[in-house]
């Protein structure tokens, strides 16, 4: 049975401590239960503001990094050290800072030639990180995402062969603007998670915000299609980009 929501609205000042909050308790009870944590991450400014307050004082003693492992969700093909690098993003805001070993990142390597050499190897990482063989779907502690203007989250777009894929756990996903190709997790391994954490921000994504969680009962939306199996959806926003939602928040 597909989760039933937890919805989360604070005002834009705090939305970011509050997630590093939620990620500090995931991180606890999971390190409780399996000995580790791991965690696939998100790229955008969203998640920027997120890493850069994690990694202050405040925040970053309460975490027990030696038992965190990164994965990611999506990543743009280009080299590591470009702008567009989601790897790149989290390497200078997150990584670098906290100076996590590289035994603990596992990055996508989107400066590969040919996109689909880099997925399969990708896969091949997932399943060796989280210890798991086929034709098994790995389960990842907690899953960070976030939403586009349209209706996307990690790199699945509408109407893309990627957003169909049900054989493989990593395949290229194509975006319609911007850096074209992307490795993108696949709908089968975020709905395989034990937590997908949905953050969105700010009013230009109210309407969508809205008809992801309350309009969409076709689920024509890749967001819309993030429904995990035996694990919890939830979504974090700030007040803009609640302001349509018609159904309460959770406790």
């Amino acid at each position: 049975m597909a989760a039933t929501p937890e919805i989360y609205v604070t005002r834009h000042e705090d939305w970011a401590q509050k997630a590093a909050a939620f990620i500090l308790t995931i991180s606890e009870q999971a390190i409780q239960s399996t000995g580790r944590c791991v965690i696939a991450l998100s790229g955008g400014s969203t998640p920027r503001t997120l890493y850069q307050t994690i990694r202050t004082p405040e925040w970053n003693t309460r975490f027990n990094w030696s038992r965190i492992v990164f994965l990611f969700g999506d990543e743009r093909c280009v080299a590591s050290e470009d702008p567009d690098s989601n790897f790149g993003m989290a390497q200078r805001e997150l990584f670098q800072p906290l100076n996590l070993s590289d035994d603990h990142v596992h990055r996508m390597k989107g400066e590969y030639p040919d996109p689909a050499v880099a997925a399969a190897e990708y896969e091949k990482t997932l399943r060796d990180v989280t210890r798991c063989t086929e034709p098994a779907v790995p389960r990842i502690d907690l899953i960070l995402l976030g939403l586009g203007e349209d209706g996307h989250t990690a790199s699945l777009f509408p109407g893309t062969a990627a957003l169909q894929e049900q054989s493989k756990l990593v395949t290229v996903g194509q975006a319609p603007t911007g850096i074209r190709s992307r490795l993108t997790l696949t709908l089968g391994v975020l709905n395989q998670a034990a937590v997908v954490l949905f953050i969105v921000t700010g009013a230009g994504k109210a309407e969508m915000v809205h008809r992801v969680i309350e309009s969409d009962a076709e689920h024509s939306l890749p967001a819309s299609r993030v429904l995990p199996d035996a694990g919890r959806l939830v979504w974090m926003l700030d007040e803009a980009a609640a302001q349509h939602l018609t159904v309460q928040p959770s406790n």
